[in-house]
């Protein structure tokens, strides 16, 4: 590769993470090995049980497409766009892909050699960290037990990402085989068979200086090299790689992957100057991956009941506050309960097409507003719409109403599992929001051109959506209408930029927090229409004026708009830190009230995080400043 190519590349690279880590010079040695492919339109770069390539992706351009087989059906678990990565399987399991990566559309895609980036991986807390934490993203591949890949390699949960890895407690032998260092070879041997184990800790005082596998033995006694004579020290690895009591599954893992290695000895405080706590194998990795909450997807699709989907979903609750306890990144934690929701809401469909029989048409059933955004962590109101095909006049009616009677028992049955009626009706079981697709693109019509003259507001949540069940052409059919009215809509985009900076402001002239001053919430401050409706309306105008398309989360729009909109990065990134932080105090009000999480009681806050909640709220007045120039709002408006 030419020194221009690599130097671009490297640039390329360098704006995302993990590789934003490593130095410009590291950058243009692995763009120097890369290999740039291009693929046509529906052109698969690997399918399900390929064998594994010798090389991880880079999506350069375009958009590549995740999916997997399950229940004789194609499941689409990511959508990977530039800069994302995906196929990392290679790094961390032996076996054939469990996934097929298709093009969405003409894309390039840069494959970057395994061998070439693990030094990278060994050497760099930063890149390293950044794996572990996409682990916590992967909970998408929950239809793949031994899958650990990037942020995209996931069932739904990275914006795609299926495993809680990073999360999730790891069980393992406490009883390992211990032995002294004089031990014959073949007395080991004898003992590890009859205790049907596959490794034996050599240990001096009670402390591990060694480790013997059953590779161990294969490759250097079976082949002759050692004698069985010989004292089991002549073919020890030592120093024993330790580690902590308390480790995950995906730490687990990228300790093996770091040291290259299949066996990890726990010790009480992780080094090899502690007590022997247990011994953790490939295998324990392999059996715990099958106990993650990845299986909460499977048990939601054997669900038949309303009071099963609901045991799911209060499991989840459990996994969310955990998760916040550990600190994991709220971006992964929304990916995860995001993608879980959904397949709720797509279980509740499936039952009620069950109890009704076929539909009489092909439809979309979308969640909409914070589920559309994957943003409900907690169990708030459901909101969604659904749009059926266009069918003759004649038919009209009674399609819609076998849509309208499917639509209430599926907000029936998400009402049983815990998510309430949405109290401003955006639900499909509403007439006016269940109707054919026609009628659906003369409503974001009338919205988008003619704002406020028939209707007294437009309701941002209908511009936040994501399929939970249904055709894929009927969703990017709404998704073109949205995009088609808002290029250069001035009128639209004017609606929308006051409506936003219309909502009431978080702090007072004397930078104290607004507080509710009547009605039950009194003295509490309203974190959801104070602080995070004006951050998540102003990244949805923005991403909309900015025509960027399949982005839905708060945060991620954000980043985006960095990207694309670079003079303003600093405020969009900001913006986007200042979403999590809120969303993350809101979550835990919620969880330790068993509410919303809406009004927050201040008086119960520290010092300390009363300060950072402050401060999480100081990129708004950049960002209404911004909207104000951008559209050319003023308070006359």
């Amino acid at each position: 590769m030419s020194n221009a190519i690599s130097e671009r590349v490297a640039n390329f690279l360098k704006e995302y993470e993990p590789f934003n880590y490593l130095s410009f010079d590291d950058l243009i040695k692995i763009a120097n090995t890369i290999r740039v492919i291009n693929l046509e339109k529906h052109k698969s770069l690997f399918q399900i049980n390929d064998k594994l390539h010798d090389s991880f992706y880079v999506v350069a351009s375009g958009v590549i497409h995740l999916t997997v087989i399950s229940d004789a059906e194609e499941t689409l678990l990511n959508k990977c766009y530039a800069g994302d990565i995906f196929g990392l399987r290679p790094f961390f399991a032996k076996n054939n892909y469990q996934m097929t990566a298709k093009a969405r559309e003409e894309s390039i895609v840069y494959a970057i050699p395994i061998a070439t980036f693990k030094p990278f991986v060994a050497q760099n807390t930063e890149v390293l960290n950044f794996l572990l934490e996409s682990f916590a993203a992967n909970t998408k591949n929950n239809f793949d037990n031994q899958s650990h890949a990037s942020l995209s390699d996931n069932v739904g949960y990275t914006d795609n990402q299926s495993d809680m890895l990073y999360f999730q407690s790891l069980t393992y032998n406490k009883t390992p085989l211990k032995i002294s260092s004089t031990t014959p070879i073949k007395d080991a041997a004898l003992l590890a068979t009859e205790n049907m184990i596959d490794s034996v800790l050599i240990t001096d005082e009670g402390l591990p200086v060694g480790i013997v596998t059953d590779k161990d033995f294969r490759s250097k006694v079976a082949t002759g090299r050692f004698s069985l004579s010989n004292t089991i020290d002549k073919i020890m690895a030592s120093p024993v790689i330790t580690v902590t009591e308390n480790i995950s599954v995906a730490e687990a893992q990228l300790v093996m992957l770091k040291h290259g290695v299949t066996h990890l000895c726990v010790t009480q405080d992780g080094t090899d100057k502690s007590e022997v706590k247990g011994i953790i194998s490939e295998h324990d990795l392999v059996v715990a991956q099958a106990n993650n909450p990845g299986v909460l997807l499977k048990e939601i699709k054997r669900s038949q009941t309303a009071k099963e989907l609901k045991l799911v979903r209060d499991k989840l609750t459990d996994i969310i506050q955990s998760s916040l306890n550990k600190n994991i990144p709220l971006t992964h934690i929304n990916s995860i309960a995001g993608e879980i929701t959904l397949a709720i809401v797509k279980r509740a469909v499936e039952q009620s097409i069950l109890d009704l029989g076929s539909p009489p048409a092909r439809f979309a059933w979308l969640s909409i507003g914070s589920q559309g955004r994957k943003e409900q962590l907690l169990l708030t109101d459901q909101d969604s719409i659904l749009v059926f095909e266009d069918v003759s006049a004649e038919k009209y009616r009674d399609v819609k109403d076998y849509f309208l009677k499917l639509a209430k028992k599926a907000t029936t049955i998400l009402e049983k599992v815990g998510f309430v009626f949405c109290p401003q009706g955006h639900m499909a079981s509403n007439m006016l929001w269940c109707k054919s697709l026609t009628d659906w693109t003369k409503q974001y019509n009338s919205w988008m051109n003619t704002p406020g003259e028939n209707s007294n507001e437009i309701s941002s949540v209908f511009f936040d959506y994501e399929m939970a069940f249904g055709e894929q052409k009927i969703e990017d059919a709404i998704t073109e209408t949205i995009f088609k009215n808002a290029k250069n809509n001035v009128l639209f985009f004017d609606y929308l930029g006051n409506d936003a900076i219309k909502k009431p402001t978080p702090l007072n002239f004397f930078k104290k927090f607004n507080l509710e001053e009547e009605g039950e919430h009194k003295g509490k401050f309203d974190i959801k229409t104070r602080a995070l409706m004006p951050l998540v309306d102003g990244a949805r105008m923005l991403t909309l004026s900015n025509g960027i398309k399949g982005i839905n989360s708060t945060y991620l729009r954000y980043k985006q708009l960095a990207i694309v909109d670079s003079k303003f990065s600093e405020v969009y990134l900001n913006c986007a830190d200042a979403y999590l932080v809120l969303s993350k105090f809101k979550a835990v009000e919620g969880l330790k009230n068993d509410n919303s999480g809406q009004y927050i009681n201040l008086d119960e806050i520290n010092k300390v995080d009363r300060e950072k909640l402050k401060n999480a709220l100081n990129p708004m007045r950049d960002l209404e400043e911004l909207i104000k120039d951008r559209f050319q709002l003023t308070q006359f408006s």
